[in-house]
């Protein structure tokens, strides 16, 4: 890889400047800390500005709206990258042990988080700090694939695995230092090892190595978070090289900053205040469109029921007709307002009945008449409504629980997860139902 001989080329540029004077070095490190602080967190969602962040840091000044979760993930983030260039400077070992207390540093202490349960109801569960997970952390990729990381059972031989090789590679009188701490972020993620964080912590881990060897960190930016992720995508389909090429070329950009700071050149890049700019630029336009009324149209109306209520009548249907042989009759429809059809094949005609005014569409499905005897009149009706309203929301009802599931901007349609969350409720209640009565 020719961006591999540019990066250790770069690197011994480096090591003809060093030593570097204190106050420089110094300053080179404060600003690697605080990209690092600011673009890793925000990689995972966090909602600190860089000017945020350096301000927490940098002065401790909480910004205002913005989560208290939020800065305690900055102010974690930033304790364990202090420790971990504290450590890296004398003859501190990667353990196990080491990676547990940086995943404590990181996490500061347990906290409860939105989760689902396997039968797909909403539920809270605790993330542990400095302990490797304890329930599955499998994730859901777009094309509604499950990727499985390593289970629960096999985490701690796995990560047994990873520091002995490790400790194996790092030995060899021909390692390559850039490649070692790729691979091993990469082995880290698979793994997966802890409830939550492993992303910032296999970011540090890499860090961690490629200082051990005299490297500068290297910095993935937030703006480039679609690069990152699917070069790790081809990683987990068995292509690593591009993974490998994407981390080299974001440790050159680091190389070139040090080694400018080196010869006491300027340090600073002009995209940190352009996004500053741009953000406060975005905020007084989003302003300014909260302060207009709002005005629903045809147009949403149509567009949401295309994309979100189809779909989901189809999957309703799907679901509903699961239970069609307990009963001896079963009836369909979709209505709205003004028009009722039950037929799926003629489930456009609906779409014709829609305007601006249309202030409802019901989904429903009831099944008559239990096919046991002495329950023939057990019966049993599943309906979701979706509630239009004057507001810039749209609600999504759930009989025979009747509860609110969903609330959607009429610019937001209905996810495949969502779709599967709402059906899900309808065949455990139905279930559950008949449980009840045979």
């Amino acid at each position: 890889m020719n961006s591999l001989s540019t990066a250790l080329t770069l690197k011994n540029e480096l090591d003809k400047l060093r030593p570097i004077p204190i106050e420089r070095e110094q300053l080179i490190m404060q600003k690697f800390r605080l990209d690092w602080n600011y673009h890793s967190n925000n990689l995972e969602g966090n909602s600190l500005t860089f000017g945020e962040t350096k301000a927490l840091i940098l002065f401790g000044i909480t910004a205002q709206g913005k989560p208290l979760k939020d800065h305690f993930e900055i102010t974690g983030h930033d304790k364990a990258i202090k420790w971990v260039l504290d450590v890296v400077k004398g003859e501190y070992h990667l353990t196990e042990s080491f990676i547990r207390e940086l995943h404590t540093l990181l996490l500061k202490e347990p906290y409860e988080v939105d989760a689902i349960t396997p039968a797909g109801h909403p539920t809270k569960r605790w993330i542990q700090v400095g302990q490797y997970k304890s329930v599955p952390n499998h994730v859901l990729t777009k094309t509604g694939e499950i990727f499985r990381f390593a289970s629960v059972e096999e985490t701690p031989s796995l990560m047994h695995d990873l520091i002995e090789w490790y400790r194996s590679e790092s030995l060899k009188s021909d390692v390559n230092p850039i490649l070692l701490a790729a691979e091993f972020h990469y082995r880290f993620i698979r793994i997966h090892p802890f409830d939550d964080g492993n992303g910032r912590m296999a970011r540090i881990l890499m860090n961690f190595i490629l200082i051990h060897f005299g490297f500068p960190p290297l910095i993935i930016k937030t703006e480039d978070k679609q690069n990152y992720f699917s070069a790790l995508r081809q990683a987990d389909a068995g292509m690593i090289e591009p993974f490998f090429e994407y981390i080299i070329k974001n440790l050159i950009r680091s190389l070139e900053i040090m080694i400018s700071g080196a010869k006491g050149e300027s340090i600073e890049e002009d995209d940190d205040i352009d996004k500053e700019i741009a953000l406060l630029k975005g905020k007084m336009i989003s302003k300014s469109k909260e302060e207009r009324p709002f005005i629903r149209t045809k147009k949403m109306v149509l567009d949401f029921y295309d994309n979100s209520i189809v779909p989901l009548w189809k999957e309703f249907v799907k679901t509903c007709e699961a239970f069609d042989d307990f009963y001896t009759e079963n009836n369909k429809w979709i209505s709205s307002d003004s028009k009722r059809n039950n037929t799926i094949a003629q489930v456009m005609m609906i779409r014709s009945s829609l305007t601006e005014k249309t202030n409802y569409i019901e989904l429903s499905y009831h099944h008559k008449n239990l096919k046991k005897k002495g329950d023939e009149d057990f019966h049993f009706s599943a309906e979701i409504e979706i509630s239009f309203n004057q507001s810039n929301m749209i609600k999504l009802f759930l009989s025979p629980t009747n509860k609110t599931m969903f609330e959607k901007p009429y610019s937001s349609d209905l996810t495949k997860i969502e779709i599967e969350l709402l059906c899900k409720e309808i065949k455990l209640e139905h279930k559950k139902a008949l449980e009840g009565r045979i």
